[in-house]
């Protein structure tokens, strides 16, 4: 299988059928780039890279000359943690700019959805009931965004422009700050941007750091009766603090998109909780032409032995 002038590579994932979801068989666009499925490789010494979406505790178990793993997801840490990936695999991830719109879509969606009352004209509609609802003035509702990064300010601008408070838990203070926008910055940042807050949007990175940030401490701070929009990741909810929270009344309900185990299993509880909006991971999503023009070029850069403009900072998770 193997050929001087051809990279091999690998799709790896145990929930996605990552070629024929992303067109990733690139022909005779890119000869010199071949990816497989497993069942499709016969020489696993000739792979030198994988393009991963969640894959299996052994999945890269059968690849000892890998070089390159590519998350076709902006997330990487199922695969800065997993126990087969080894230190001198280089992590790189697609980055694709229309996730950022699409996250802050999500975002003001699910806000506007509790903040206007939908559910509940849903629910009049369905009884044939004509009951217009109170409103408050947008600058009335206190926003805490946690996270500055790509997404989180594209989130945290979305909701400035529609007339939100919003304020900002980011690592150090922006070069840019948005206008009218409230920044916290340093260890208390999250804390305190969520200080009598109406709505907390995590879109944290996952770090040792962050890990359980969504806890107790956290909902208590907020305003009684909040709502939280969870679209960081999985690892960063304290379920145990969030259930109380949702007992106890601090928080009204959530809207989750990330959980530590996914797919959700079929039994746990969220699903029957009425206070709880569940959506699948798709908050935001890599359009299948960006890809498979990334992963493209990351293949070619490994090839030609060029630097991975894609790679990631294995020390600061992102």
């Amino acid at each position: 299988m193997a050929d001087r002038g051809t990279i091999f590579g690998v799709l790896l994932s145990e929930t996605m059928d990552l070629k024929g979801f992303y067109g990733l068989d690139f022909g005779d666009r890119a000869p010199e780039v071949r990816l497989l499925n497993p069942d499709e490789v016969d020489d696993p010494a000739a792979i030198r890279f994988a393009v991963c979406w969640l894959p299996g505790s052994d999945a890269f178990a059968a690849y000892p000359n890998l070089e390159m793993a590519m998350s076709i997801g902006a997330g990487v840490d199922a695969m800065l943690g997993h126990p087969g990936l080894g230190e001198d695999v280089a992590i790189c991830r697609v980055r694709d700019p229309h996730q950022a719109d699409l996250m802050a879509g999500y975002a003001l969606h699910e806000i506007l959805h509790v903040e206007r009352g939908f559910a509940r004209m849903d629910r009049n509609r369905a009884e044939a009931k004509w009951v217009p609802l109170p409103m408050r003035p947008p600058e009335q509702c206190r926003i805490a965004v946690l996270g500055h990064g790509t997404m989180g300010r594209a989130v945290a601008k979305a909701l400035a422009a529609a007339g939100f408070s919003v304020s900002v838990a980011c690592r150090s203070e922006p070069a840019e700050p948005l206008p009218g926008v409230r920044y916290f910055a340093g260890a208390d940042a999250v804390l305190q941007a969520a200080e009598g807050a109406n709505f907390v949007v995590n879109i944290l990175p996952l770090t040792p750091q962050t890990e359980n940030v969504l806890n107790a401490a956290l909902f208590d701070r907020l305003a009684e009766g909040a709502w939280l929009v969870q679209i960081g990741r999985g690892e960063h909810l304290d379920e145990a603090d969030f259930q109380a929270a949702l007992e106890a009344g601090r928080l009204a309900g959530a809207s989750l998109d990330v959980f530590r185990e996914e797919p959700l299993p079929p039994d746990h509880p969220f699903w029957r909780d009425p206070r709880i909006r569940i959506t699948p991971h798709i908050a935001s999503d890599s359009t299948p032409s960006v890809v498979t023009e990334q992963v493209l070029t990351s293949a070619r850069e490994l090839l030609e032995g060029r630097p991975l403009t894609l790679s990631v900072d294995r020390s600061q998770g992102y």
